[in-house]
């Protein structure tokens, strides 16, 4: 069966994953070719000169598959390309280093409507990134209006 299925049936019955497929409906091309992350470079993508966020980032397995933890969604990114030995947690880490700069992250997504004061979208992680929040409005209930006397 494939994998899409399998996501839309676990929905549909009632199963709750806390996955960035779930979440979203997407798969991500380097969530399966490992080349398309070999050349992250993790000093160069840390977000100042403090490398200490890095060591918290480990590779881990959500469902039976490899994955790591995007703490910005609180979620996990699968992984499904064979990781050299030694290597898990440095390619763990360059997946979701990826994720973050392409913009992927299900928590960077919503900073869109949600982020209440101006802040780079893709965080530290992208020089140039676009700046969001800069016009946050509360939302509001369609129809809703405030309680008299207030």
């Amino acid at each position: 069966m494939s994998e899409q299925f399998d996501l839309k049936m676990r929905h549909l019955t009632g199963g709750v994953g806390i996955d960035t497929e779930e979440l979203t409906g997407k798969t991500f091309p380097y969530q399966f070719d490992r080349s398309l992350v070999d050349d992250i470079d993790l000093d160069a993508a840390t977000p100042g000169a403090d490398m200490n966020w890095l060591e918290d980032i480990t590779l881990m397995t959500e469902d039976g598959v490899t994955a790591v933890f995007d703490r910005y969604t609180n979620a996990f990114l699968k992984i499904y390309f064979d990781i050299p030995e030694g290597r898990e947690d440095e390619y763990a880490r360059k997946v979701l280093v990826k994720h973050l700069q392409e913009g992927n992250s299900y928590g960077i997504w919503l900073k869109h409507r949600h982020a209440k004061y101006p802040q780079p979208e893709l965080g530290s992680w992208k020089d140039d990134s676009p700046i969001v929040g800069d016009n946050w409005r509360p939302t509001e209930p369609e129809g809703w209006e405030p309680p008299v006397g207030h």
